[in-house]
């Protein structure tokens, strides 16, 4: 049995990774066709059902009901999958307006006769408030079978139209009015397939329940009832002197405004934040607020140019900079654009603005923030004032934009004469006057556009509050620096099993605290968006260490390390979170991102991933403190239960998802497929260990552990940076 589930595993993780590699070199299509629709791929697969169903008869199953339920739905999913490969079309239709359709075009090329005639009555793309952001994209269609009266339905984002087995999908459209629609009919593979999912849903909690299962018998040996929660529970330095700018107080009422920003109106706090970020890679420059870096451009230009503060990445840009460290300042930037402009013999093309060219992503990153710098300076970036046109259509414009011509006298002279008139106060020091100009002009604001557009008064301040939190690394860095010293304590202890410590609340306490301020700020993220916050690198990263922040509290009163592993933990998802871009902007939603199940979908395989860290970990400690290895190797396996299962109810849960929003529940994009990897590969030590012999010792089961991390590093990370994918994010 050993050898015959090696014999499968290995391959068949070979050939999933093997596949991702093809995909990023030729596409998925090409990997679809001769890798995951290859036969004998089909052969692999079936295989697998061919071991389940001898496992099932081997082990006599039937007297073990979760056993029984997890293997057959295996065969459920596998056939399934079979079925909608052999039987399932997928294709799209385009509806023009009050032209009846009666037939699709199938991804294969066929024409394939539709059960319904469907006649586009008007297609809408719903905007949100006071902005020109996509909030959602609805067409308008009447259907008359072929037998009965016509009838009216609409197909959105999230809102598919079904009818005899046929789902209709909202898909593309174009300026013309024109609608396109996915359609899928694949009832026997979807029938089948769920079929699976709600058997391995079953088979997962009589897993929890049964007396027979391996999970029941760890948790009775361990006298350690605490940790069933995990599956129910977790459901700067002294600032140098910077050039001039406004005092903290003016800087902070002029972020008080609004301001139309990345499609949603927000304070003006929010585009500071991302303005100082951009340059500099941190909120706060030389102790100074990022209200007060905007305002110091703004106002106090020619000493900001000579500020060396930009943040400037590759040797080919400081190169032609001409600067030795890694910051740079406007002015070297003016001074170099022959060098920049030179590289347009090399055929590559740079964003205006820099008058050249650009070959490489860190020139392109750098010729972004020069821009950046203009923008702002050419009264270009800030668009602070509403303006309604003839239709009563709110546009938010800089001063120095185009008005429409519908705007009032008044209203015109005011918004084009505010830059000047600040900047006549702030040169004559007169900064109580500035601010109530500041006042003013969200007065001007509040009056002209109105409640409707503007974000409600608790939205407001819960995104002034979140940039108030999440401003700098020092989080991140005290978290880590933390969790590194109470893990090195806490080893150094673990030597001695009977020695006890006043401190043991210290850690505790600490992941208390920081547990409370993530969720904090997840709060209020969700409050200033709207949405709850798990579509990006930052939000799962801020998840991942609220799960595990809530695994390490629950886990504490019965080992006392895991307050420690907790905080170390915490501390590398922080970090990673601040490396990847932390602190991004609060943004609007992608319409198809607006569903509860992606809430679930995330919640649930961030937890897996935070248990899967876990086990790392303690597979680190099994390996430094041999004389724990056994007691680390019960911890290990009772964490592998409920990371397993979170993760294969996760992949379920999106592929329910995808199967909602897209007609297709399963892909093989990267992400997916390395999902699917990394649930192989942490199954592999549960079967194992349940047969007789397991793994010949505590050290190769914490060996493995720590290996086996690598599949939740790639699923995560290396699909993001290299291997791309629908599910890659920055």
């Amino acid at each position: 049995m050993k050898k015959l589930e090696l014999l499968l595993m290995v391959p068949t993780v070979s050939v999933l990774a093997a596949g991702t590699i093809v995909e990023k070199f030729h596409g998925n299509e090409f990997a679809t066709t001769h890798i995951y629709g290859a036969w004998w791929f089909f052969v692999l697969l079936a295989l697998i059902g061919i071991y389940a169903v001898y496992s099932i008869v081997k082990e006599k199953m039937w007297t073990k009901p979760y056993k029984l339920l997890l293997y057959s739905s295996v065969l459920f999913m596998l056939a399934g999958g079979a079925l909608t490969a052999w039987t399932g079309k997928h294709g799209s239709v385009t509806l023009q307006p009050g032209v009846a359709v009666s037939e699709y075009q199938a991804d294969n090329g066929t024409v394939v006769k539709l059960p319904v005639d469907l006649t586009l009555n008007g297609f809408e793309v719903v905007t949100y408030p006071g902005t020109h952001t996509p909030m959602d994209f609805v067409s308008h269609l009447s259907y008359k079978p072929a037998e009965g009266e016509s009838a009216s339905v609409d197909v959105s984002m999230n809102n598919i139209f079904k009818y005899k087995g046929f789902r209709f999908y909202q898909e593309d459209y174009d300026d013309e009015g024109n609608s396109t629609l996915s359609v899928a009919h694949d009832p026997w593979g979807i029938a089948v397939t769920y079929t699976g999912y709600i058997l391995m849903a079953l088979g997962i909690v009589f897993l929890f329940v049964s007396r027979k299962s391996g999970f029941r018998k760890l948790l009775q040996s361990q006298a350690a009832a605490t940790v069933l929660l995990i599956g129910f529970l977790t459901m700067s330095g002294v600032a140098s002197a910077a050039p001039r700018t406004l005092p903290k107080s003016t800087a902070d009422k002029m972020g008080q405004m609004y301001v139309l920003y990345k499609g949603r109106v927000c304070p003006l706090q929010t585009l500071t934040k991302d303005f100082t970020t951009k340059l500099c890679g941190s909120a706060r420059y030389e102790g100074l607020t990022s209200e007060q870096v905007f305002a110091g451009w703004m106002f106090y230009f020619s000493e900001w140019a000579d500020e060396p503060m930009i943040k400037v990445k590759g040797d080919d840009v400081r190169g032609l900079l001409g600067i030795d460290g890694k910051r740079a300042s406007f002015n070297d930037f003016v001074a170099h654009q022959d060098a920049f402009a030179s590289q347009r013999s090399m055929g590559a093309q740079m964003p205006m603005g820099m008058g050249g060219a650009v070959k490489s992503k860190t020139m392109r990153a750098a010729s972004e923030k020069y821009n950046l710098i203009q923008m702002l300076v050419g009264g270009k970036l800030a668009k602070e004032f509403p303006v309604r046109d003839s239709a009563g259509t709110v546009g938010w414009y800089a001063q120095n934009d185009d008005l429409p011509f519908a705007t009032p006298d008044d209203d015109y002279f005011f918004i084009k004469k505010q830059l000047s008139y600040c900047q006549e106060l702030v040169l004559k020091g007169d900064f109580d006057e500035l601010e109530k100009v500041f006042e003013k002009i969200k007065s001007f604001q509040e009056k002209r556009a109105g409640s409707e557009v503007l974000p409600s008064s608790t939205s407001y301040n819960a995104e002034r509050l979140y940039n108030r939190l999440t401003t700098g690394k020092w989080l991140a860095m005290l978290v880590v620096t933390l969790g590194l010293l109470f893990f090195a304590l806490s080893l150094f202890r673990a030597k001695d099993k009977n020695r006890e410590s006043n401190v043991d609340w210290v850690p505790f306490c600490v992941v208390a605290a920081v547990s409370v301020l993530l969720l904090t700020i997840f709060i209020l993220r969700w409050i200033a968006g709207g949405h709850i916050p798990m579509a990006g690198g930052f939000d799962s990263m801020n998840l991942m260490s609220i799960a595990i922040g809530i695994i390490g509290l629950a886990m504490s009163r019965r080992y006392r390390m895991a307050p420690s592993i907790a905080l170390l933990t915490m501390g590398f998802c922080q970090l990673v979170a601040m490396m990847s871009g932390s602190n991004p902007p609060v943004t609007h939603l992608m319409p198809v991102l607006s569903s509860p199940l992606l809430t679930l979908h995330v919640t649930v395989i961030m937890i897996s991933y935070a248990l899967f860290f876990f086990v790392m970990v303690t597979g680190v400690a099994g390996l430094i403190v041999p004389s724990r290895s056994n007691e680390f190797r019960r911890l290990n396996l009772l964490m592998l239960y409920p990371a397993v299962a979170l993760l294969s109810i996760g992949i379920v849960i999106g592929a329910l998802w995808a199967n909602i929003s897209w007609g297709n529940y399963w892909s093989w994009d990267p992400k997916e497929v390395w999902a699917l990897i990394t649930l192989l590969v942490y199954l592999y030590p549960l079967v194992r260990c349940q047969q007789e012999g397991g793994f010949r010792s505590d050290r190769a089961l914490h060996i493995y552990c720590v290996i086996a991390f690598f599949s939740v590093i790639i699923t995560y990370f290396g699909v993001n940076l290299i291997l791309g994918g629908i599910h890659s994010y920055n």
